[in-house]
């Protein structure tokens, strides 16, 4: 059977490390959904950071966002799918977390907005200084409402193994997962994540699992590297993610998902 679907992450795998779609990239996207395969975008990036790559890239329908946490609908400008953490979790895992990791600065990312605790404006002033739309204030001012993401900034450089560590605080009240190092953590809904959002998008479709082929290049790619039928990581990609990939390909900067699709519409990794 044939590949009918393709899921990709975007930042250090569709796009390149300057944040660009490359011409060759951009081909071999609309040449996959010229041949009927259907592209998803499943990113870790919040709704608001998704226009950049629609510029670029063109509409591609509803994408995958906060690590499978939402679904956005860029023509409508609407969020058309949700799986929050409860205000009273998050308040519980901010206590747990301010006691274990007092150093520990907290953000939250609540659909379209954002807001991260007022001592983050004393570590880093310059950088508060060029957010736009971001609301500055106590960590807890935010949780009257659902939560997309926790995010939690450690000190730089986090030691390895700090994501599990932070992990074991959390339990089962939420998933943690990096999309960079891990002096920056995500905190979602324990079932949110790329590859459950990506499964019942393509679900709608009529594809399924076998059918796919998932690039990413993160931990928090993993959950949909291990469900796609082919599973790639970049070659720039985490040891983690590589280690349980099906195939690894060439770095984002050498449009390496550009080589795989090609293949795929040649026949060459046609199963």
């Amino acid at each position: 059977m044939g590949f009918r679907a393709i899921a990709t992450d975007l930042d250090g795998t569709l796009l390149r490390s300057d944040q660009s779609v490359s011409d060759r990239t951009r081909d071999a996207v609309l040449a996959a959904e010229d041949a009927g395969i259907m592209v998803v975008i499943a990113t870790g990036r919040p709704p608001r950071w998704i226009a950049p790559v629609i510029e670029q890239l063109g509409d591609r329908g509803l994408v995958v966002c906060a690590n499978g946490a939402s679904v956005y609908d860029p023509a409508r400008h609407e969020l058309v799918h949700r799986l929050d953490l409860d205000p009273a979790v998050v308040s519980d895992i901010v206590d747990d977390l301010e006691r274990a990791v007092p150093l520990a600065v907290m953000g939250v990312e609540q659909g379209f907005e954002f807001g991260v605790d007022h001592r983050y404006e004393q570590l880093q002033p310059d950088l508060v200084a060029l957010l736009t739309d971001v609301r500055i204030g106590p960590i807890r001012s935010f949780l009257d409402q659902p939560v997309t993401k926790l995010i939690v900034r450690l000190p730089h450089p986090a030691p390895a193994g700090t994501a599990a560590s932070v992990q074991e605080i959390v339990g089962q009240r939420g998933l943690v997962t990096h999309s960079t190092n891990e002096s920056f953590l995500e905190i979602s809904h324990p079932e949110a994540h790329k590859a459950r959002t990506v499964e019942l998008l393509l679900k709608e479709h009529g594809h399924t699992a076998s059918q796919t082929v998932a690039f990413g290049d993160m931990p928090n790619d993993l959950e949909m590297i291990r469900w796609a039928g082919l599973g790639v990581a970049m070659g720039n990609a985490h040891p983690d993610l590589i280690a349980v990939a099906d195939l690894v390909t060439a770095g984002n900067d050498e449009d390496g998902v550009a080589r795989v699709i090609e293949s795929v519409l040649t026949g060459g990794l046609d199963l």
